[in-house]
């Protein structure tokens, strides 16, 4: 089996706008079976791919997004790296089974883990100083085809964009160097390779290519950039395809999608006007503050949410955190009350914009580590979730 992972590839993109210039892809899809699929909530990169490859779901895994609470308390959170994994992927099964696998760049796989094959692990990787393969000696021998090997694109929230497309395509193409050399020089029964750079490209170019994006300007230069790196990733699946045996089963799968934004909501701006936060000392207007460095005065505070592409917002609750307010029998009614007015924040203009909240023990088969107590999807993502305060607005259009 060979899997080619593309990180946020878009359905729509591929079946749709471009869809007859991909090729190949157009030719898998041909011969065989292809669709959308629905991704894990959150979607997104963490945990989305290794809900993908270990069949859990965020919450039996207990890793909500890249950073999640470690406990109970109101500042300590963890990064969700390849030690936050605590169940068996596709690759542990088939090393059990004596079967050989490759793979290459898929999240959470660092700090590497030992398997019966190869690993070159994915972007939350520190560098290519660190341990970053197994075996380790596999290390010398990607650095002797790609000396400086790109496990993610530096600094790809920029505004050099020339830079930025520049890197994309120059780590794509290092990546698929090591791929090529290793699908002939290993023997493997299993190979996975994961494609961050359409990612990248995506949270780059977005704007300069959908003509619904409030930033969008026809005749742009970037407005064929992320069509011209999916025609690249198009012809090196052909390469590939070439490569195999008939009797390989080919796999293109994606983690989540894509699509425009159009702003920001202020969560903890929004609970603080509406009652729910309490500060010692009020934010001042005007100065925008990171959440965690402002003064909670928690006995008066009832909720507090974090930004990202999802927003989170937990509950102050009695006897769980150290100063919690909400007693446990009002805990449901509180959170239900909370739910369906976030579901009710208008946009800029008072319009409803299909807000979508989720009670994780509603959606997941369990629930484990400290998850969220409502997850909001504003806007159905086309708004992200704004943690800091002191915008003047609950909204805001900056990134």
């Amino acid at each position: 089996m060979f899997v080619i992972g593309l990180d946020c590839a878009a359905p729509e993109l591929v079946f749709d706008r471009w869809w007859n210039e991909l090729p190949n892809l157009r030719f898998l899809a041909g011969n065989g079976l292809w669709g959308d699929l629905e991704s894990c909530i959150p979607a997104i990169t963490v945990p989305a791919w290794t809900c993908m490859l270990s069949g859990k779901d965020p919450g039996e895994l207990g890793v909500y997004g890249f950073r999640n609470r470690a406990d109970y308390s109101y500042d300590k959170m963890f990064i969700a790296a390849g030690n936050a994994v605590r169940t068996k992927r596709v690759w542990d099964y088939l090393s059990e089974a004596g079967k050989r696998s490759v793979v290459i760049g898929v999240p959470q796989t660092y700090p590497v883990k030992p398997l019966n094959g190869y690993l070159i692990s994915g972007f939350l990787t520190p560098g290519i100083q660190s341990e970053f393969t197994y075996p380790p000696a596999l290390k010398q021998e990607v650095l002797a085809i790609a000396p400086d090997y790109d496990v993610d694109v530096p600094q790809f929230r920029t505004d050099d964009k020339d830079r930025l497309l520049r890197q994309i395509w120059e780590m794509t193409e290092k990546r698929f160097r090591v791929v090529d050399h290793l699908l002939t020089s290993k023997p493997w029964d299993f190979f996975m390779v994961m494609e961050i750079g359409v990612d990248r490209i995506h949270h780059g170019f977005w704007s300069y290519h959908d003509p619904q994006h409030r930033r969008y300007e026809p005749g742009n230069p970037y407005e064929n950039a992320i069509r011209d790196y999916y025609i690249l990733i198009d012809k090196k699946i052909g390469e590939w395809l070439d490569r195999l045996d008939k009797d390989t089963v080919v796999l293109v799968v994606s983690d989540h999608g894509a699509k425009r934004m159009d702003g920001g909501i202020c969560i903890n701006e929004w609970l603080w006007r509406e009652g729910y936060l309490a500060f010692k000392q009020d934010p001042e207007p005007g100065q925008i503050t990171p959440f965690e460095k402002l003064e909670v005065d928690w006995s008066r505070t009832k909720a507090w949410g974090s930004g990202g592409y999802y927003g989170r917002v937990f509950l102050n609750v009695q006897g769980r955190e150290p100063e919690g307010v909400i007693p446990p029998e009002e805990y449901e009614a509180v959170r239900d009350e909370l739910a369906e007015r976030i579901r009710a924040i208008p946009g800029p203009d008072g319009r409803d914009i299909g807000t979508r909240v989720f009670k994780p023990q509603e959606i997941y088969r369990e629930v484990n580590g400290v998850a969220p107590d409502l997850m909001v999807y504003f806007g159905d993502l086309l708004w992200r979730s704004v943690g800091s305060l002191g915008h003047g607005d609950i909204y805001t259009f900056e990134n």
